[in-house]
C-alpha cells in the first residue's frame, strides 16, 4: 500500500510539472491604460488586433494618446531582431495591427511587440503631417512596425532611442529629431526603412543622430540635416553598420557652413554597380526657407568623414 501511494503521488507530481504555464504581463513600472472594448465600426479611435486574440480593442477618441512605460508580450522574433555585432535581421512579420487616427505620445519605454501601427496622415509627402508617435526627452520606442499611412512617422523631442523599428512605406519622413539641446542624441539601433520618396531621417534640432545596425532600400536620402529651417544649428550624424539597397540617392546631406559633420563606417551598398548613390553631400544651409545650395560631394576629411575602406559594394 505504501509503495502504491508513492507511485500515485509521483505520477501526480509529474503531471503537474507538465502543465502549460500561462504567461503574465505587467506595466514594467509605467502606466498602461486599458481601453474599453466595443464592437467593430464604432466611432473613430484606436483599434488593436493581435495574434493572441480575435477581439478588437478600441479606445475613446482623443487628440492624443499618452503612453508611459509599456511592455506588452513581445514575440520571440523581436528578441533577435537587432544585432549590434554585424549581421542585420530579416524584415519581421507583424504580430498584429493597431490603427489610430491620432498621435501616440510616449514617455519612458514603449514596446510595441512588433505590431503594425498605422492610421495617421495620408501616406503622402505633404508637409506638417502629424506624427504616429511623439517621444518625450529620454523616451524609447522599440519593437514597432510602422505601416501606412503614418503621417510624419516618429518625432523625438529630445534625447531618444528608436530600437528595432521598421518602416514599411515611409510617408513624409520616417522620423524627425527636434529638441533644442546641443547635448541631445537620437539613436536609431536596428530596424529598417523602405520606399522613402524623399528623406528617411530628418534632423531639425541640434545634437547628434546615430544610425546603426540599420537597413534601407528604395529611398531618397537616408539622413538630412535641415537645409532651410528658421532655427539652424551645428549638427552631427554617425552612420555605422548600415546596409543600403538601391535604388537610392544619398546617404547623408549636411550643411558645412554650420559646421555639420557626417561620420560613416561599415557601410554595405547592394545593387549599385555604377555607384550612383552619393555617400555624403555638403550644402550651404540657410534660415530663410530658400532651397539650399549644394557645395560638393564625397569625403573631405572635415565635414564628410569616411574612407574607401568604410564602403563595401556588392
Amino acid at each position: 500500500m505504501a509503495l502504491a501511494a508513492l507511485a500515485v503521488l509521483g505520477g501526480a507530481a509529474l503531471l503537474t510539472g507538465c502543465q502549460p504555464v500561462t504567461p503574465t504581463t505587467g506595466t514594467g513600472g509605467g502606466t498602461v491604460v486599458a481601453p474599453p472594448t466595443g464592437p467593430s465600426g464604432t466611432s473613430p479611435g484606436t483599434t488593436a488586433t493581435t495574434s493572441a486574440s480575435s477581439t478588437p480593442v478600441r479606445t475613446t477618441p482623443a487628440a492624443t494618446t499618452t503612453v508611459g512605460t509599456t511592455r506588452p508580450p513581445a514575440p520571440a522574433a523581436s528578441a533577435a531582431a537587432t544585432s549590434t555585432t554585424g549581421a542585420l535581421a530579416a524584415w519581421p512579420k507583424a504580430t498584429g495591427e493597431v490603427s489610430s487616427s491620432t498621435t501616440t505620445k510616449v514617455s519612458g519605454t514603449f514596446d510595441g511587440g512588433l505590431r503594425r501601427y498605422r492610421g495617421v496622415g495620408d501616406g503622402g509627402q505633404g508637409e506638417s503631417q502629424p506624427a504616429m508617435f511623439e517621444v518625450a526627452n529620454g523616451g524609447t520606442v522599440q519593437n514597432v512596425i510602422i505601416g501606412t499611412p503614418a503621417g510624419d512617422g516618429i518625432h523625438c523631442l529630445g534625447t531618444c532611442t528608436l530600437r528595432n523599428v521598421w518602416w514599411e512605406d515611409v510617408g513624409e519622413d520616417a522620423a524627425t529629431f527636434k529638441g533644442t539641446s546641443a547635448a541631445q542624441t537620437m539613436t536609431i539601433d536596428g530596424g529598417g526603412a523602405r520606399h522613402a520618396a524623399d528623406k528617411v531621417f530628418q534632423h531639425n534640432g541640434p545634437g547628434t543622430m546615430v544610425i546603426r545596425n540599420f537597413q534601407v532600400e528604395d529611398f531618397g536620402k537616408l539622413y538630412r540635416s535641415c537645409g532651410n529651417c528658421k532655427a539652424q544649428y551645428q549638427r552631427a550624424v554617425v552612420i555605422q553598420n548600415v546596409t543600403v539597397t538601391a535604388p537610392g540617392k544619398t546617404l547623408a546631406g549636411i550643411n558645412s557652413n554650420y559646421g555639420d559633420t557626417a561620420t560613416l563606417s561599415g557601410i554595405t551598398i547592394v545593387g549599385d554597380t555604377k555607384k550612383k548613390i552619393s555617400i555624403c553631400d555638403r550644402y550651404e544651409g540657410n534660415d530663410v526657407g530658400d532651397e539650399p545650395v549644394k557645395l560638393g560631394t564625397g569625403a573631405d576629411g572635415t565635414y564628410c568623414r569616411y574612407s574607401p575602406s568604410d564602403l563595401t559594394y556588392r
